[in-house]
């Protein structure tokens, strides 16, 4: 049982929770469409342990949101995991973003299939389904009328994440269901870190890398 940090940086939220033995404590978050996880992240950890009269030295770990999702909002919120385990001798527990997301959302559709979407840019998102304790593999979906043809002829499907905005008018299946204004947030991550902390499943502070999906293409200035 640990006191842990979690951070939250691969979409538009920047989202930091704090929780003591897989119970949250309090939570700092925001949703901003210019992406200022590099202005807000620190403050938010500061204001949060300042606030439960927490020091960074009295964690027992940082749980970071591994991906996939904005190549640069992972590279921030991994670089100052990074900073935070290294500076204090502590763990980093990795949470796959779109696990996270299905935690988050399973005690309210407990008997539907999930399939949490990260907006990708046009018309990809990256994407996996999930039901019960099974899930099929993270991939960048490129969507179409025929996208999830097979798993909604199944059953229902829940869709929600900021990919599934753009999906709502293209999957018309009356299988097909959408909750839209969901983000990932550090409090989805709290249960998962804390069955890895009790299993000691910890990453390698120096060769841990955010999990991309897709190679950075870097935009051009207008």
């Amino acid at each position: 049982m640990g006191l842990i940090l979690s951070i939250e940086t691969s979409t538009r939220s920047c989202s930091v929770a704090l929780s003591l033995n897989g119970e949250l404590i309090n939570i700092s978050e925001e949703v901003s469409e210019q992406y200022s996880h590099s202005e807000q992240l620190t403050v938010f950890i500061e204001e949060l342990l300042l606030n439960e009269n927490i020091k960074v030295i009295d964690l027992d770990a940082i749980a970071i949101s591994s991906g996939p999702g904005s190549y640069t909002g992972l590279r921030i919120g991994t670089s100052t995991a990074k900073g935070l385990c290294y500076a204090c001798g502590i763990p980093l527990i990795a949470i796959p973003t779109l696990d996270a997301m299905a935690e988050g959302m399973k005690n309210n559709y407990p008997d539907i299939q999930l399939c949490p979407m990260i907006d990708a840019r046009r018309m990809e998102v990256y994407c996996a389904v999930y039901y019960s304790s099974l899930a099929s593999s993270v991939e960048a979906k490129v969507i179409n009328e025929d996208s999830f043809k097979k798993v909604l002829s199944q059953g229902s499907v829940l869709f929600f994440g900021d990919g599934a905005n753009k999906c709502q008018n293209i999957l018309s299946h009356p299988n097909a269901n959408f909750e839209l204004g969901i983000y990932p947030s550090a409090s989805d991550m709290i249960f998962l870190a804390e069955n890895k902390y009790k299993n000691k499943e910890f990453e390698d502070l120096a060769y841990f890398e955010p999990f991309y999906l897709k190679a950075f293409q870097a935009g051009v200035n207008k």
